[in-house]
């Protein structure tokens, strides 16, 4: 596999020809840093060659390719991403967006404050940070090992945020962490929410390699974070200010259910790109 056509077309006994070819391009513009246009041109040498197969080894294991290139491209950014945080994923840029677009077109402070919980490689806090540099910007999680991670992406991308080792769940030690309330303009959360028992309908390349923390919940209580969460916002949002989740496609009802049966305000509930209702907005009012 000395060429693009050639290591695309290997790719192709484990992916669909549309996804090899994607991979095969990440693969050549991230490892070689050689443009599409030069793809066919090239012929690698001996040690670009046997990395490419190192590359396809890892690969054939199912470990997912951001975490063999150790990084993963998110709303226009590079993240160092392995073993300690989830992956980001494309409907997580579009909660972004959401994010964005709500801050652009609403009446806040002229440093407003935002909060991610479960922050993972802070991909959520540091793109709003790059994309809004008014804004104060903080990310918790109950993971030493992700927030270390989370820094240095922060780092990666010269921005400032604040950084906050917490369980969520944890609600007497809120006061400890949060002296200050209302503190926040806009919450936002992308918990675990997939029930421990549909981990077996998971592909490989998550169950094996992604950190469970922050993937799996209780079957008996698949919703304890969104509670928890929404009721820690209730305490610590400014009036007005919103709480944005991110949700499983099969719990995003239940989810926009919860929020309108503990009194917030214009709950809307989003779909992804894909058509798929993974979003939900509302106010503290």
């Amino acid at each position: 596999m000395k060429t693009f056509d050639e290591f695309a077309t290997a790719l192709e006994s484990l992916f669909d020809p549309r996804e090899a070819q994607s991979i095969a391009r990440i693969v050549f513009e991230d490892c070689f840093n050689l443009q599409r246009s030069q793809f066919a041109q090239v012929t690698l040498n001996d040690t670009q060659t046997a990395r490419l197969q190192s590359i396809f080894s890892a690969l054939q294991r199912n470990e997912p390719l951001q975490y063999i290139l150790g990084q993963a491209d998110f709303y226009g950014l590079k993240f160092k991403v392995d073993p300690r945080v989830l992956i980001p994923r494309p409907e997580t840029e579009e909660l972004v967006e959401w994010v964005l677009d709500t801050l652009n077109t609403s009446s806040f402070t002229t440093s407003p404050r935002i909060l991610d919980i479960g922050t993972g490689s802070g991909c959520i806090p540091i793109t709003l940070a790059k994309k809004q540099p008014r804004a104060e910007l903080w990310g918790l999680d109950v993971s030493a090992a992700a927030l270390a991670l989370a820094q240095e992406n922060a780092r990666l991308n010269q921005v400032q945020v604040h950084w906050l080792e917490a369980d969520i769940l944890q609600e007497p030690h809120w006061p400890q962490h949060f002296p200050n309330h209302p503190a926040f303009d806009i919450i936002i959360s992308n918990p675990p929410y997939i029930p421990e028992q549909e981990q077996e309908l998971m592909p490989a390349q998550v169950t094996q390699f992604e950190p469970h923390l922050a993937l799996f919940v209780s079957d008996d209580d698949p919703l304890v974070f969104y509670r928890q969460i929404a009721r820690f916002a209730q305490q610590y949002l400014r009036v007005n200010g919103y709480l944005f989740f991110e949700c499983n496609e099969y719990n995003a009802k239940a989810v926009l259910a919860l929020l309108v049966e503990t009194g917030w305000k214009q709950v809307e509930l989003r779909e992804d790109l894909s058509g798929k209702e993974r979003m939900v907005r509302a106010v503290f009012a």
